[in-house]
């Protein structure tokens, strides 16, 4: 079903999901949303499965012409989106109709807002997604970011009953001063010395940084003089902090294949979406974890997920449809508190 027509396309806007996987061994790499988060509270916005395709707008965003009825929902960066002129809120659910007219601005906080619509976006899966991956041109519009003229499709899927929200306390905060909970390895054994400054330095995100990864400015991380200064390539991963001969560090994102440069550490899962919301200027620093700690940080986040799923945001216990307070904020039954208590106990979450 014809959805939008695109004016204006924005800086690098791009269709995503949550990745392509199992084809790095023939060199695909993953792709999908830089900020995972922010994709999954879009898409759970407006009652569509975590894994539907998304719009992830980068920098400064489009201007697109509604062609049917739909439910949206922005999330991630603020880019003050606005319907036919009128400022919508993120984190909430909208109603679009025909010849409306959806505009973003220039981000403000954070780097990329994630466009969620009834259904995804309809494109063709390649290699089970349909992520974009500009590099090789395929998945997404023809293997590339929207342009003007574009059409963009969604699937089928019915409309809302009453408006969604999520409440503030459960969305990560945007900040420019960012820490990273980082696994050391798999070549810290290059460092001595390199490898406590590293941990204890304070980095600043350049402006070389896009999909595939973020370069740091900072104090140079040096290796043990007998060590070589590069490695034989292999396998590259999102999260892995690549040292070049230069000392800066490079953050590695999900459109890395292969790298032959040492890495010092590799950013845990749960915190790339920080990294995705950076800015250049803003401040880095890095703190040391183990990988039992990485796997436990990983599960809460995922057991968070499946239990905002399992709660039904269109229930009143999350959205006062009359007064449009969102969940959290109005004053439950003591049916609707007792539910809520027993989904916290039930998946654990740490918030």
């Amino acid at each position: 079903m014809q959805t939008f027509r695109t004016i204006e396309p924005g800086g690098h806007t791009l269709v995503q999901d949550l990745g392509r996987f199992g084809f790095q061994r023939f060199g695909v790499p993953p792709c999908g949303a830089l900020d995972p988060d922010a994709a999954k509270f879009a898409n759970l916005l407006v009652n569509n499965q975590a894994n539907d395709a998304v719009l992830e707008i980068t920098f400064f965003g489009p201007v697109l012409e509604v062609l049917c009825s739909a439910d949206i929902a922005v999330t991630g960066a603020l880019m003050n989106p606005t319907l036919n002129g009128r400022k919508i809120e993120n984190h909430r659910s909208h109603r679009v109709e025909k010849n409306d007219i959806l505009a973003f601005d220039q981000a403000t906080t954070g780097c990329r807002s994630y466009l969620a619509v009834t259904g995804g976006i309809d494109v063709p899966e390649i290699m089970g997604s349909r992520s974009c991956y500009t590099g090789a041109g395929i998945g997404g519009l023809d293997g590339r970011a929207l342009k003007s003229g574009d059409i963009l499709s969604r699937r089928d899927g019915a409309l809302l009953e009453r408006t969604r929200t999520i409440a503030p306390e459960f969305i990560p905060s945007q900040e420019h001063e960012i820490t990273l909970r980082a696994v050391p390895g798999p070549q810290d054994h290059y460092f001595d010395q390199g490898l406590t400054l590293f941990f204890n330095a304070v980095f600043t995100v350049s402006p070389q940084a896009n999909r595939m990864g973020y370069r740091l400015t900072g104090p140079v991380i040096r290796q043990k003089p007998s060590m070589p200064a590069t490695i034989i390539s292999e396998p590259s991963v999102a999260g892995g902090i690549q040292v070049p001969p230069d000392g800066q560090p490079i953050v590695l994102l999900g459109e890395q294949t292969v790298g032959g440069y040492t890495k010092i550490a590799t950013v845990i899962s749960t915190d790339l979406p920080k990294l995705a919301q950076a800015l250049p200027g803003d401040t880095i620093r890095f703190t040391p974890v183990t990988l039992e700690q990485a796997h436990e940080a990983y599960k809460s986040r995922h057991r968070f997920f499946k239990a905002l799923k399992a709660m039904d945001l269109s229930l009143d216990m999350a959205m006062d449809a009359k007064n449009h307070r969102p969940w959290g904020a109005q004053k439950w039954s003591t049916s609707d508190l007792a539910r809520f208590t027993s989904l916290l106990e039930r998946y654990m979450i740490q918030i």
